[in-house]
């Protein structure tokens, strides 16, 4: 009788659990923001340095946290914006890692957000207060104090390299030393000495991916004539909060329910959905002819598989981009509305990772510098059809826990002939989709992270020392 009650009390917190996600997930469908997930990694000049880096994909999680070491230390965090991008939202990420260790962290915006996004900004800066990290203004003394002080400034992105001349002045020299310059970008935009000039003279560089770190190393030596500082190479982790929606069956079962029901599909439909901003870097519109070259091949062969629908999560449906635009006449000309669905811009994408059957990283040119959304839905055991290129082929193993295909025109056939396979052949998704948990588990955790990020810490410190 006892264990019966012990159960039925577990099965009532789970429910609890999914249905504070559902309202979560509700409220926030409201807004029109989209989280863009971005990740990091990094390459690096140090093969020792990097080796011991890349050795704590298999450490435990259990023992002391790894940034203890930053307990009463002071951290200026800089970030060239504060917004839902990816580049914020990480850096905010490690201001609360840092703060749950007992470090003192300051946190500045270089770029006052546009005044629609005064709303986000704002409520992004109660959250970090309401967490203890202390918000400056990115101009005057007490800014320049701070970094003069500091043990340790992380700027974020290479915009926020106008923070230190712009600000810091003469006192520039004296705070590089301690600068870890965490870098996300991987347009050739970006590629400016008036962003990056004192790139050469900080302590070091942390990149989203080897790949992302071996352009920068070529592209500032053949283009600005500059050399990157020592680069460490850092992949990201999913939060302890993102997994532990992803392991409770409950609540994907609850939240799975809920959306299909919202985008009237059937419980046995398959889904494939992209989850990124609407923009034609990242491929949504390839996607669709795939989508549609992919509905054409199983109608040809006769294939009898549960009906197939693709996902676009983040539209804006406020302001209806040109891109986008081409997108929805591509579906009305195509005449396949009834099997694609567009979801507006939200902050949570856990539900849609529960009531997808896999996941679409169709990030065109470059690719994802690392591709935070490929882990999250790897958590979820959902297999992932990505682009080769960038970060993503750091994180899916070809065959293995997804499958890959080309950037541009020449990858929507083999895109196309992928959906079809993974929907023709349900042992060979589910097993990818195993696989690809099991790879997050042992690389792609928050505790993986922090030990990461502790050793980057640990060898910047040092050099700001000597």
């Amino acid at each position: 009788m006892g264990k019966q009650a012990t159960s039925w009390n577990t099965m009532q917190k789970r429910i609890r659990w999914a249905l504070m996600i559902l309202a979560l997930f509700t409220l926030l469908t409201l807004t029109f923001f989209f989280y863009t997930r971005s990740a990091f990694n990094s390459c690096n000049s140090t093969d020792h340095f990097q080796a011991q880096i890349q050795s704590t994909s298999v450490t435990s999680s259990s023992g002391p946290n790894p940034l203890g070491f930053m307990k009463s230390k002071l951290a200026l965090l800089v970030s060239h914006e504060l917004s839902l991008s990816g580049g914020p939202l990480l850096l905010m990420e490690l201001a609360f890692l840092l703060r749950r260790v007992g470090a003192e962290v300051v946190w500045i915006t270089n770029q006052k957000p546009a005044q629609a996004d005064d709303g986000v900004a704002y409520s992004l800066e109660r959250k970090m207060l309401d967490r203890g990290v202390q918000v400056f203004s990115a101009k005057g003394q007490k800014a320049i104090d701070t970094a003069m002080e500091a043990d340790l400034v992380v700027l974020n992105t290479a915009v926020a390299g106008k923070w230190l001349e712009g600000v810091l002045k003469e006192n520039v020299k004296q705070v590089l030393p301690k600068v870890l310059w965490w870098i996300h970008e991987m347009r050739g935009h970006y590629f400016k000495l008036e962003y990056v000039k004192h790139l050469p003279f900080v302590a070091g560089a942390m990149i989203d991916s080897h790949t992302t770190a071996e352009y920068w190393k070529n592209r500032t030596r053949e283009r600005l004539g500059i050399k990157m500082p020592e680069t460490y190479v850092v992949h990201l982790g999913n939060s302890k909060d993102h997994m532990e929606v992803a392991e409770d069956i409950v609540a994907k079962r609850v939240l799975r329910e809920h959306v299909r029901e919202s985008l009237g599909v059937r419980d046995d439909d398959l889904l494939f959905a992209i989850i990124n901003s609407v923009s034609r870097g990242k491929g949504q519109d390839l996607f669709l002819r795939s989508f549609y070259e992919s509905l054409q091949l199983i109608q040809e062969k006769h294939q009898q598989v549960p009906s197939v629908h693709a996902i676009i999560v983040g539209s804006d449906l406020n302001a209806q981009t040109k891109f986008e635009t081409e997108l929805r006449n591509f579906v009305l000309e195509k005449k396949i509305q009834n099997r694609v669905h567009f979801v507006n811009k939200t902050l949570t994408v856990a539900p849609y990772l529960a009531a997808i059957d896999a996941l679409v990283q169709n990030s065109q040119a470059r690719g994802e510098c690392f591709g935070r959304i490929t882990i999250e839905a790897m958590a979820f055991q959902l297999p992932v059809l990505g682009t080769a290129a960038g970060g993503t082929m750091e994180i899916v193993v070809n065959g293995t826990t997804g499958l890959l295909h080309p950037t541009g025109k020449e990858g929507v056939t083999p895109l196309a002939n992928n959906i079809v396979k993974l929907a023709t052949h349900v042992e060979r998704r589910l097993t990818m989709g195993k696989k690809g948990y099991e790879r997050v588990k042992g690389m792609f955790l928050e505790h993986h992270m922090s030990q990461r990020i502790s050793l980057v810490l640990k060898d910047v410190l040092r050099k700001a020392k000597s």
